[in-house]
């Protein structure tokens, strides 16, 4: 199960979850997903966000990378009535239906898979936050702009997290 947060909605407990149809919580990261294979971004769904949701933004990162946390997907002005994000997102900065995404530390937009050292497995956190406003920052912002223009802002969260190995 997904980890999530809970909210009330009229005096019931609702929770932001997300989940992917390409690996369960915990579970393996597909090959296609990462630098040995395709290096598409993985379908992702989420439910229940709250009702004042204004935009979404999603960060994936590793904590297990040998010189520190390695941001791999920085995307955010989702809007609000998005219920997911498609297999293979493109790489571009700005999308058609409005979302922006930020520089990951490949030094490029756009989802970076799993890639570590051969050895034991990383973790990979897919973050989803809903938002109450959209944020007036340009496309090719880091993780840290990013946080900082969502400081206050943020409704519900949500998290998946996956694990890869290459050995």
């Amino acid at each position: 199960m997904a980890l999530s947060f809970l909210f009330l909605m009229g005096g019931v407990a609702m929770a932001l979850e997300l989940k992917s149809p390409a690996f369960v919580e915990r579970g393996t990261v597909p090959r296609q997903y990462t630098c040995e294979g395709k290096d598409l971004s993985p379908a992702l769904t989420w439910s229940d966000a709250p009702a004042d949701t204004q935009s979404f933004a999603l960060i994936c990162d590793d904590p297990d990378a040998p010189m520190g946390t390695w941001v791999h997907w920085v995307i955010y002005n989702i809007p609000a009535t998005a219920t997911g994000l498609p297999e293979g997102v493109s790489t571009a900065g700005d999308l058609q239906d409005g979302s922006r995404q930020g520089i990951t530390d490949f030094g490029r937009t756009g989802y970076g898979g799993p890639c570590p050292p051969p050895g034991k497995p990383h973790r990979y956190y897919f973050k989803l936050y809903a938002l109450d406003e959209r944020l007036d920052i340009k496309s090719r912002v880091t993780k840290e702009v990013l946080l900082s223009a969502m400081k206050d802002h943020v409704l519900a969260e949500a998290a998946l997290m996956g694990t890869y190995q290459r050995k």
